[in-house]
């Protein structure tokens, strides 16, 4: 079978549906991300709140989260959102879009650049598209399920490693798990002769394991605005997930 054929068959594979949200996506993902980056500019006149232990949220996430929200009831009303900031639900739609409108609001809030927009969209109940937009470096994360995974235009692979000695783990972890949980872990890798990270955006590794700069990334408790793009980027870069949504059903 030819390349050409090839890329036939692999879109005859995606619905025409689909591939619409996936073009929307980007689109909508770059324009979230240079009003995030204009609140970030302007971050010492945002108003902080605490949600819980190491959870922020500002005016900015609010307002990335709602022009989002916008965007994609006017294109596609019959679509449900789910947003780390307004909640929502499926309510029976065939697609579901999941976005974070800043993962890694404590980094966002106190100047550090680890910080991104995701956006996950669940087609029949199943990760098929998955952006993750870095503005202050200007990377745009995406992947479509049966299209490949991509940063720009550069094609994505996850690195093939066969020990944790062979390039870096990015690691996360929620207060609403206990450390017994993440020591053991973390004792194993270094154990191993691992090494690991935490830059305080999950959504943000994971698009780095898709893009093979990270081995992996281990979250014992992680939300699905973080992880359900990230997701579809590491399955589409050749990468493997644990099965998320069985486990939280």
């Amino acid at each position: 079978m030819t390349d050409m054929t090839q890329a036939a068959v692999i879109a005859a594979t995606t619905d025409a549906a689909t591939l619409e949200r996936y073009a929307y996506v980007r689109q909508i993902i770059a324009q979230a991300g240079e009003i995030a980056v204009g609140m970030f500019q302007r971050r010492t006149e945002l108003v902080i709140e605490e949600k819980g232990l190491q959870d922020m949220v500002s005016i900015a996430d609010r307002m990335v989260e709602d022009f989002l929200r916008e965007k994609i009831s006017a294109r596609f009303p019959d679509d449900a959102v789910v947003g780390e900031e307004r909640g929502g639900g499926a309510s029976g739609a065939r697609c579901v879009w999941v976005i974070d409108p800043i993962d890694g609001t404590a980094c966002f809030v106190n100047g550090m650049l680890a910080w991104c927009v995701s956006i996950g969209v669940l087609v029949d109940g199943q990760p098929a598209i998955g952006a993750v937009f870095d503005p202050n470096s200007g990377e745009l994360f995406h992947a479509c399920r049966g299209q490949g995974a991509y940063v720009g235009e550069v094609r994505l692979q996850v690195n093939d490693v066969a020990s944790l000695q062979g390039g870096v783990l990015g690691v996360g972890f929620s207060h609403r798990v206990g450390t017994d949980t993440f020591l053991p872990f973390l004792h194993d890798v270094l154990e191993a002769g691992g090494m690991f990270i935490r830059n305080g955006s999950g959504a943000l590794m994971i698009a780095y394991v898709a893009a093979g700069r990270l081995i992996g990334y281990f979250e014992p408790h992680i939300n699905s605005w973080d992880c359900l793009a990230g997701i579809v980027l590491v399955n589409e870069a050749g990468g493997r997930c644990n099965d998320f949504l069985a486990n939280n059903g």
